[in-house]
């Protein structure tokens, strides 16, 4: 229900390595080529945008070759093909086909391919609407198909709208950008409200079931419908939303329009309190900078209260973040240990290790995880699993855990995002699309939220009795 980013992914700055080969043989680099992508640099925030061109689209195309986890060995095909699609499929869904615009041939030689494509590209966009709108919708359908060619949940294009919004609250059922879930069935049901945001001032609480969305129905035979989504997750600034729920604790209807607002942009906060007197609990939305700092100080302030018995880590909901930040916190449980590998496309792998400079806090450890628990989410828990650290409990984590994505600035403003190596976990696993198991099952329902329950933590209190 908010706008949500491609996970919270540390961006690893990472330096261009040069534009990469790929098919047959090398190809001659043109002379007109547009300037390499590049990491943004410094806090400045989003540069201004501009129209997606095809100088835009190439910009990317060859940034992928030269930076993502496969571009050495990737097939041009492999891009241009799926982009040329999307290209045709917009202009259809616009009423918009035109009869030049027929795929090229295609050999598998990167910029002689590169070349074909533009060429036709650009014949069928002279030919559209001058409407500025029309063109930049094309250019942006035909970016999109070739980034979802590579079908890794850490690429992602991104072209921030200038003002975000949002109708402050989270959503069960949903993956990072406010894509389906595939295990999603229903209900879903609201798993957050921001204090003071739009939802909340509607009187949305959590558990509250979404039922329809501008009274069309979510679920179809079952089917959970991306388009009715997209109208709830990614609505237009100044246009309310009519949302209908089933609030579980009364049984009864709510309908309410919303009407989202600039989002906040908070910084996340680790929560933290004592359980039964002696059971530190510790929530931790995300693994941004410094965040394994403060789940160490936090604990630390409730051993001053109390005798800890164990500590309950609430990952539910955790998007990802930092790699070092994973390494630190798991740093308090255990060291001298391989936490996972990140490996090329060779099979070249790198051992990544615990940080032994944080002191062992020599207690239990109980995770509580779900299938918001995602990226850097994903490695810790599946660290914890492989190394015996603690218990899972919950439900299975995301699995989207391809790989740390590094940004890269194209000309129009926009940021692709690329991991330039793949994770496996500690015992050499793949976690990435199949996520972690809890040890113990313990799902949160809607009712459960709706009458205030916890299954999670009651499970963890009596595996830490």
């Amino acid at each position: 229900m908010r706008n949500r980013k491609s996970f919270v992914v540390a961006v690893v700055l990472a330096a261009l390595i040069g534009s990469g080969t790929a098919g047959a043989s090398a190809d001659r680099v043109s002379a007109d080529r547009p300037p390499a992508c590049t990491p943004p640099s410094g806090p400045s925030g989003p540069p201004a945008l501009k129209p997606t061109t095809v100088a835009t689209i190439e910009q990317a195309y060859r940034c992928v070759f030269a930076n993502y986890y496969s571009g050495p060995v990737l097939d041009s095909r492999t891009l241009l093909v799926p982009a040329f699609a999307a290209l045709t499929q917009e202009l259809q869904r616009r009423g918009l086909d035109r009869p030049n615009a027929t795929m090229p041939a295609l050999t598998g030689r990167k910029d002689a391919d590169w070349a074909a494509f533009r060429s036709v590209y650009q014949k069928v966009v002279d030919t559209l609407p001058a409407a500025p709108e029309v063109r930049q919708a094309v250019a942006e359908a035909t970016m999109r198909g070739m980034v979802k060619s590579l079908d890794d949940n850490h690429a992602n294009w991104n072209r921030p709208s200038p003002d975000g919004v949002s109708l402050g609250a989270r959503l069960s059922g949903l993956r990072p950008p406010g894509v389906a879930d595939p295990v999603a069935t229903p209900p879903l049901f609201i798993t957050g409200v921001r204090p003071g945001g739009p939802a909340a001032k509607a009187g949305i609480r959590l558990g509250d079931e979404l039922v329809s969305v501008n009274e069309v129905p979510l679920f179809v035979n079952g089917v959970l419908s991306q388009g009715v989504l997209d109208g709830a997750t990614r609505p237009p600034e100044g246009k309310a939303v009519r949302l209908t729920f089933r609030r579980p604790s009364t049984g009864g209807t709510v309908t309410v329009s919303v009407t989202p607002a600039p989002d906040s942009g908070s910084e996340p906060k680790v929560e933290s309190r004592l359980l039964s007197g002696s059971v530190a609990y510790v929530a931790l939305p995300a693994f941004f900078p410094g965040a394994a700092d403060k789940v160490l100080q936090a604990i630390a302030s409730l051993r001053e209260k109390a005798t800890l018995r164990g500590v309950v880590l609430d990952l539910r909901g955790n998007g990802g973040g930092s790699p070092k930040e994973v390494a630190r916190l798991l740093g308090a449980w255990t060291h001298g240990k391989t936490t996972g590998y990140w490996c090329d496309v060779h099979d070249r792998c790198t051992a990544n290790r615990s940080d032994d400079t944080v002191p062992l806090l020599g207690l239990p450890l109980v995770a509580l995880t779900d299938r918001d628990c995602a990226s850097a989410c994903d490695s810790f828990t599946s660290t914890v699993k492989d190394l015996r650290l603690g218990t899972l409990v919950g439900t299975r984590t995301a699995g989207a855990v391809s790989g740390p994505g590094a940004g890269y600035l194209l000309d129009d403003g926009s940021v692709l995002i690329l991991p330039k190596i793949h994770e496996i976990g500690a015992n050499r696993e793949v976690v990435n699309t199949v996520g972690v198991a809890p040890d113990h099952q313990a799902p949160m329902t809607s009712a459960d939220l709706s009458a205030g329950r916890d299954p999670g933590v009651a499970k963890a209190l009596t595996l830490l009795k």
